[in-house]
């Protein structure tokens, strides 16, 4: 999660001393086996074997939620009523449910999305199917502000936007309610990210919420899992220079934590990647914009003495978080209407072939050079040449209009094999549809050699993000019977 809320500090809702010692001792291992949607669906088996096979007290996390995927979630929901969760739910679970069923291995994850009580239900169809007991589920709730109570929140920082949803991040405080309540599978929209690793922890050892040493190094612990396998050497890897053996055959992460919150993270064995104090630290300062203040709900997280040590082959260690009061507002991101998206592509090849591309950029810039707004800049047509510029281009055109011909540099007169992308982003359905067409057009009307047109066209949702006061923002949660499914 990338928050951005003020260090204002607040007390907590139901706040107790810091307890000296936790009371359990043993170890809650946490495994996280998604970092976003549309991560691996075999990731979590193994996770859940290593799981079982050290036995003790265990949760399996699946975080798939970010800023991107509930807008995408949001839409969905629309189209459909009973959609808006994890399109890969029924993947992500069917390996597992059982096997966690019958270890004792809890399964709190944000594919709730848009439709956590949506996705409870699927859950339940999908236990029914595998002929599994009814598994207790319990859905978050209290992101969504879209009520009218809530609408002043927020309606300043959305202003003349068509505002179709606002959600709030959460913390960890009803997922460990849930979980203290016998949950076995905890469903939530969305939450923070490290939050899904901060609830077991409150539920399992029992510290107070304002226990904030412990809470920032279960939140650190969180932070190192969220994003699966990066912190297993996928998102590290960079041949001859970050070799990563086994890169197909990732393991991803395993969290041991221990009751005054730090944390070893490993692997299941004989699986693929590498943990070593370099992924963990590149993973450690992953989205942190400040590692004295890293904000998140339940903590403010302070990295600056942090100590990351090897203890072994795919074992790092790491302690000295410290943590500080929570912020007083809660992050929220509103998501608003912005029209459509059109996208065209076409490969040109041989010789000359950046320049044919280019020139077919040329051509259907001339066509639309009459859709409304284009002129004003206040709608964008951006052109892409894959295989030359597409990454470093920009969406002004910027580089389209750099001085001298591009095609004559080295890198471009010799490319032989480029693919050409327009993207038009336009409120209206009718001139994002002119792209489409004449992308379409283009393979008769030149340039010379231009094939394999591929067109898409979708809907889009803006987001825009502000703070809302924490007091104004009541998490709760509730079990979904089997009978409701």
């Amino acid at each position: 999660m990338s928050a951005t809320p003020p260090p204002a500090v607040s007390p907590p809702a139901a706040s107790t001393s810091a307890s000296p010692a936790a009371p359990p001792t043993a170890v809650l291992r946490v495994a996280c086996a998604a970092g976003f949607s549309g991560d691996r669906t075999d990731a979590a088996l193994p996770l859940v074997q290593a799981l079982a096979a050290a036995g003790g007290p265990a949760c399996l996390i699946f975080e798939t939620l970010a800023e991107r995927t509930l807008a995408l979630a949001q839409l969905a929901r629309r189209q459909q009523p009973e959609a808006g969760y994890e399109p890969l739910l029924d993947e992500l679970l069917r390996p597992v449910l059982g096997p966690c069923q019958a270890a004792g291995i809890t399964i709190v994850s944000n594919f709730g999305a848009a439709h956590p009580a949506g996705a409870a239900r699927r859950i339940h169809a999908l236990a029914r199917a595998l002929g599994l007991r009814p598994p207790r589920i319990a859905v978050v709730e209290g992101d969504d502000l879209m009520n009218p109570a809530q609408r002043p929140l927020w309606q300043a920082a959305a202003g003349e936007a068509q505002v179709v949803s606002a959600n709030a991040y959460l913390g960890a405080e009803a997922i460990a309610a849930a979980l203290r309540e016998g949950a076995e599978v905890v469903v939530c929209g969305r939450v923070a990210d490290p939050s899904l690793t901060v609830g077991p922890c409150l539920a399992h050892f029992g510290w107070a919420v304002d226990d904030w040493d412990r809470l920032a190094r279960a939140t650190m612990a969180g932070h190192l899992l969220e994003c699966g396998a990066q912190v297993s050497g996928g998102y590290y890897a960079d041949p001859g220079v970050k070799d990563v053996p086994g890169l197909a055959t990732l393991g991803y992460p395993i969290a041991e934590i221990d009751a005054d919150g730090h944390c070893v993270i490993t692997k299941p064995a004989g699986t693929g990647g590498v943990i070593d104090t370099h992924t963990v630290r590149e993973q450690l300062l992953y989205e942190v914009h400040d590692p004295a203040a890293y904000l998140t709900p339940d903590v403010v997280a302070d990295l600056s003495e942090a100590e990351v040590t090897a203890e072994g082959p795919d074992r790092v260690r790491l302690s000295g978080v410290r943590g500080h009061p929570r912020p007083t507002t809660l992050k929220a991101n509103l998501f608003h209407e912005t029209g459509w998206l059109a996208e065209g592509e076409i490969s040109y090849a041989g010789v000359r072939a950046a320049a044919r591309a280019r020139l077919a950029a040329d051509v259907v810039r001339q066509r639309l050079a009459d859709v409304p707004g284009l002129a004003q800049g206040l709608v964008t047509l951006r052109a892409d040449l894959i295989g030359v510029a597409s990454v470093f281009a920009d969406d002004t055109g910027r580089w389209w209009r750099d001085e001298g011909d591009p095609t004559q540099t080295d890198g471009f007169a010799h490319a032989t094999d480029v693919r050409l992308r327009l993207a038009l982003a336009h409120p209206l359905r009718t001139q994002a549809e002119r792209l489409l067409r004449e992308v379409t057009a283009l393979y008769t009307c030149g340039p010379a050699g231009g094939g394999g047109v591929r067109t898409a066209l979708r809907p889009r949702l803006g987001t825009l993000s502000c703070t809302v006061p924490r007091a104004a923002v009541p998490a709760t949660h509730r079990f979904i019977l089997p009978e409701a499914a």
